[in-house]
């Protein structure tokens, strides 16, 4: 099926009868079920929010993108400004701007398409015509979105321990884009 474009969204073909655009609002409830059968797969999110909808929105967002096939949403990406607590930013050289990409994550029936790529790249575009560097963390026990971070090439720039919940202390990895994008 055609697909058509407008200033507003672009879509952007991954494979047959896959592609990514801009997330809208009405997409959400389909993000929020693609994330619980994320979550019983691999864990991810670590702590399951209290209220998805609102954590896939996320605060400080300077853009979010879907992957879908068929007409289905099957996968998200968002892109953040830096916030109090994020690790990857403070890993960079000073006065390095940044976004952070987060809410990453693609439906186990999904995997294997190239959507997971598809949707890190374009949240890295975005970062990059902001003028920004595109960085992200990673729990350390989630070994397919390290392996797939390190396949495309994204530099590790450490180690270290954040809190994401009350008194729950995870090891995560930092990643930036390669350089030139």
């Amino acid at each position: 099926m055609p697909r058509t474009e407008s200033v507003a969204e672009r879509w952007v073909d991954v494979n047959d009868g896959t592609w990514v655009r801009a997330r809208r609002d009405r997409d959400l409830t389909a993000c929020a079920r693609v994330l619980r059968a994320v979550h019983r797969a691999d864990g991810y999110p670590v702590n399951w929010p209290k209220d998805p909808v609102g954590w896939l929105r996320g605060d400080d967002a300077v853009g979010a993108w879907v992957g879908c096939h068929d007409e289905r949403v099957v996968g998200n990406v968002l892109l953040t400004r830096p916030a109090p607590g994020d690790m990857a930013p403070t890993l960079v050289p000073a006065g390095t701007s940044v976004a952070v990409v987060g809410r990453l994550f693609v439906a186990p029936s999904a995997r294997g398409q190239r959507v997971g790529t598809a949707l890190l790249e374009r949240a890295a575009r975005e970062a990059r015509l902001r003028g920004a560097l595109p960085v992200l963390d990673v729990v350390t026990t989630d070994r397919a979105a390290i392996t797939l971070y390190e396949r495309l090439g994204w530099r590790f720039l450490g180690q270290g321990q954040q809190v994401w919940g009350p008194g729950e202390p995870v090891t995560v990895r930092c990643y930036a884009e390669p350089s030139g994008g």
